[in-house]
């Protein structure tokens, strides 16, 4: 070897090191987790000394574990075969400490809960993944917020080609439920993807997409605002006080400030999932000349009782103006094992007796992830027709 070669080495032998101390260079067996084989999955974990290991995932029911079964090298291992095209989220317990999987770097943050993931490709998947088409920009953005007198971040899709474009865009306000903040429908919606491939497919027309946070004691997502790194909780003391949809024209104000965007109720769309899908409809109530398209996802309907705001009184009322006011598309879609499937349906009922307008979707399942990607999939294209 040079004499140059040797230097170089080690020069830059600390660096690799650090760089890389995580790797194995023992060459044992690579472990594969999962592995997938059509529709077929294998879990595996190492985990020798474990006197039990579980498999929990979001395909299965609470008390519906899987043990492992351990090998001579104390590899557990689980197996799958009837799991459908989507994403899924999965974790072991070891003994009853629940881990994410060491062999898959691909995790995700539900509230405080962080997953393992993995997608099971098939058409019904395909635009949750990235696919060689053109690609929208993702950006975070703070705005200032006079009424809860803070400086608050939200998340912001534009299509592609915005930058190159001067072209103005409908927008779509997009809101996350009660355990999720701005960050909930880029990481586990995958709503980047999903508008992405219905752009390239020609199914939906480029929009720009607002996603903010929807607890307005969080100013940002956990450990991204000044707060720090607090324990995190999925009941704020905002919820059900209306400070949301009081306050929620300083994000329409800032959007059609700081990007191209046609500033009327025909470009205007507002939807959300759960806690989203309750801002949305009293925000869309309480400006009914603002929005021509509303999407309601899994809704929460009323306030508890013991919860008082402006926002929340008079909702039959608000409704017959909003009516009135001809919107385009109230779209209301929910599991049937949903926890709030009764509770939709009576809202249901007071929108036929009104005789308000509006399309429902049911599917299968609850309040999961898994149907609020697909009814975003489904909502997008009907907008700005």
């Amino acid at each position: 070897m040079k004499i140059t070669s040797i230097l170089y080495l080690l020069l830059l032998g600390p660096l690799i090191g650090n760089a890389q101390e995580n790797l194995d260079f023992s060459g044992n067996k690579t472990i594969v987790s999962p592995d997938i084989n059509g529709k077929q999955i294998t879990f595996r974990l190492l985990a020798p000394e474990a006197k039990t290991v579980k498999l929990e995932g979001n395909w299965m029911k609470t008390d519906d574990l899987n043990f492992g079964i351990k090998d001579s090298r104390g590899v557990w291992s689980f197996t799958n075969q009837d799991l459908k095209p989507d994403i899924y989220t999965y974790s072991f317990i070891v003994d009853g400490v629940k881990a994410t999987d060491p062999n898959n770097a691909y995790q995700v943050r539900d509230v405080s809960s962080v997953m393992s993931m993995f997608i099971v490709n098939g058409p019904e998947s395909s635009n949750y993944t990235v696919q060689n088409v053109p690609h929208g920009t993702v950006a975070k953005r703070w705005y200032t917020s006079r009424g809860l007198k803070e400086d608050r971040r939200l998340t912001v899709y534009t299509p592609p080609g915005y930058e190159a474009s001067k072209e103005k865009y409908p927008v779509l306000y997009l809101l996350h439920g009660m355990g999720g903040d701005e960050e909930a429908w880029m990481t586990l919606g995958r709503a980047s993807q999903i508008l992405d491939n219905l752009i390239a497919q020609g199914k939906a027309k480029p929009m720009i997409v607002i996603m903010p946070n929807g607890h307005t004691s969080n100013a940002a997502a956990p450990g991204e605002s000044s707060k720090g790194f607090y324990k995190i909780d999925m009941v704020t003391p905002d919820i059900f006080t209306g400070d949301m949809e009081a306050n929620f024209n300083e994000i329409i104000a800032f959007t059609e400030q700081n990007y191209r965007v046609k500033a009327d109720a025909k470009n205007r769309a507002i939807a959300g999932l759960s806690m989203g899908g309750f801002h949305s409809l009293y925000i869309s109530a309480n400006q009914p000349k603002t929005f021509d398209y509303i999407g309601l996802f899994s809704p929460a309907i009323l306030p508890p009782e013991n919860k008082k705001s402006t926002i929340y009184e008079n909702l039959d009322a608000k409704l017959q103006v909003q009516k009135n006011n001809a919107y385009r598309l109230y779209w209301i879609a929910i599991g049937k094992t949903d926890f709030l499937y009764k509770h939709v349906a009576g809202f249901r009922d007071k929108l036929d007796k009104m005789n308000f307008s509006y399309q429902y979707v049911e599917s299968e399942g609850g309040h999961t992830w898994s149907n609020w990607r697909k009814y975003l999939n489904d909502f997008v294209p009907q907008l700005f027709k």
